[in-house]
Parts: C-alpha cells; structure tokens; sequence
C-alpha cells in the first residue's frame, strides 16, 4: 500500500509542475501582448517555411526553420533560469535578430543578394551582446554586498564581453568553413593583392600587384577551373575584420548608454528598455515585509537591550546608595 501511495505522490507531483510551468508562460504573455504577437507571427511564417522546404525537397532550410524554433525560445528559459525580467524591447529586437539572421540571411540568401545586411545584423549583435553583458554585470554587483563595481568598470566589462562573443562568432564561422566545407565568411573582389609571397628573392620585400581585372583559376593538369571577372577573391579575411569592427562599434554605443544609466541609477527610459531587471522577491506567507524583521527577532532584541541596560542601571543604583550612605554618616 505504502508502495502504492508513494507512487500516486510522484504522479501528483508530476502533474502539478507542468501547470505551474505554463502558469508562468501565460502568464507572461499577458504581461508582454506585445511580445506575444511579435513571437506568434515569426513562428507561424517559420512554420510555412518549414513545411515547404520539406514539400520542396529543401533539407538545409528546414534545418535553419528548426533551429529558429528552437532559439526563439531561447529568452523565456533564460527568464526562467536566471529569475530575470527581460524588457519587451529588448525580447522583440532579439527575436527579430535571429529570424533575420537564420531565415532571411540563410534560408532567404540575403546575405548573398543584400551586401549590407550581414553588416547591418553584425552591428546590432555588438550592441545586443553589449546590453546582455552590462546587465548580468549589473546584477551580480547589485547582489553581491562585497564589493561594488564603478560605472565605468561596468562599462568595460560589457564592452569585453560584447567584443569576445563576436570574436568566438567568427571563430565558430572558420571552424564551420574548414571542417564542414561551408561559406560563412564571406569573400570579397579586391583589385590589388600586396604580399611577401611573390618576392622571389625571399628578402621580405612586399610586392603589390594592383588593377586585377580577372582572375583565372587552373588545376594541375591545367584545365581552367574557374575564372573571376572583377578581380582577385579575398578568402575571408576583409569579412572578419569587417563583421568585428562593426562589432566594435555596436558595443561602443551602448556602452555609452550604459554609462549614464548606472551613473543616474536607471533614470534612462531609453536604457532601461534593453536593460533586464531581477524578479520582485514575493513575500513571505504571513504578509510580513521581507526587509522587516520578525516577531522572535524584535523579541530578540528587546532582551538583548534589556541586557546591555541593566548593568547601566545597577551603577546608578550603587551610586546613590553610595552617596546616602554617605550624607548619612556625616
């Protein structure tokens, strides 16, 4: 019977995680209307994607549909596990980022078609990574009694932890480029080659080789592989250090903003709409304040007092039988 019982617990237990999981999902779909229509329209267009690229016979695009299903869920668990309310400005520009960036800029080749839309994206990452690094450094500093961060340090900090995102981003663009043979790192037409290579003396002279109209690939056998009209194909490197300056530069702004809203302690209403906050503490069952102490506490140190008082009150005490005694004997 015990075995039994025990077992009907665990399935009770069980069924009332899962509502108190969706109570909170609801529940912040009512506090966020907004973001709730903005997410609901992105996965219904995902969706069809996703159902005409299997139809179609698309594989690598249902591939970029799942993984934006499965990102855009991303800020709801982050606000689960970190106990974080995410702004709604902030939750829209993040979920319009990534359906740009997966959707439009793979699936849709517009980082292909569109030149400026691979720096346009980049730049808005510099400034995203930047807000998520200023507030988890504002938060723990918040938390910890410690110690206390100025604003400028706060600055950097976000500022570093924008820029090494970025760097990692384009570390996991060279990985995904020389061992899954993709192009992620864009390439560029340049006209004018400049490198030490082509001295054939071997002295470290840099020789410049400009105004490449085209550009003929051959193979050993010397059959023509490919030929290039407009130049010479830079294999990357102009798209990293393009993708990383504007970076940079998304970080600098919003560390800036940053700045001034922990200088003036969140008097920014500009800021505060990329800025996540903590979740309100609840308070206790009994309806008292959390910072107010409770009644064993107040009795505790009414005792205390009564202690550090009463060795005062004994001295006075001596002190005037004393002095009686003496008026007495004279």
């Amino acid at each position: 019977m015990k075995d039994g019982e025990n077992g009907q617990n665990k399935g009770e237990t069980t069924v009332k995680k899962q509502p108190l999981f969706l109570k909170r999902f609801f529940g912040r779909i009512k506090a966020h209307k907004a973001t709730f229509i903005v997410w609901l329209c992105l996965q219904a267009a995902v969706l069809a994607a996703l159902l005409f690229s299997l139809t179609g016979g698309r594989p690598e695009t249902a591939v970029f549909c799942a993984l934006t299903l499965l990102l855009s869920l991303l800020p709801f668990f982050v606000e689960e596990a970190f106990r974080i309310e995410i702004p709604a400005t902030l939750e829209i520009i993040i979920l319009l980022f990534i359906f740009c960036s997966e959707m439009l800029g793979e699936a849709a080749s517009f980082y292909v078609n569109f030149p400026l839309w691979d720096s346009l994206l980049h730049l808005v990452n510099g400034f995203l990574c930047a807000a998520v690094g200023f507030a988890l450094t504002d938060l723990l500093n918040r938390r910890r009694r410690k110690f206390s961060l100025s604003p400028l340090f706060l600055t950097v900090v976000a500022f570093c932890f924008s820029m090494t995102v970025g760097v990692l981003w384009e570390f996991f663009e060279f990985f995904m480029d020389s061992v899954c043979k993709l192009d992620m790192q864009k390439d560029f037409l340049i006209d004018t080659v400049r490198s030490v290579l082509l001295d054939e003396s071997r002295q470290n002279i840099v020789i410049s080789v400009e105004n490449i109209a085209k550009t003929v690939l051959f193979n050993e056998a010397g059959d023509v592989l490919a030929v290039i009209d407009g130049g010479f194909l830079d294999v990357g490197v102009i798209d990293t250090m393009k993708d990383l300056i504007l970076n940079f530069f998304g970080a600098l702004a919003f560390s800036f903003i940053g700045y001034f809203y922990v200088l003036h302690r969140g008097k920014g209403k500009f800021a505060r709409q990329f800025i996540p906050t903590v979740e309100r503490d609840k308070q206790p069952a009994d309806n008292t304040p959390a910072d107010k102490p409770s009644p064993t506490e107040t009795i505790g140190q009414t005792k205390k007092s009564e202690k550090v008082k009463e060795p005062k009150e004994t001295k006075q005490t001596k002190q005037t039988h004393t002095k009686q005694k003496r008026a007495n004997e004279r």
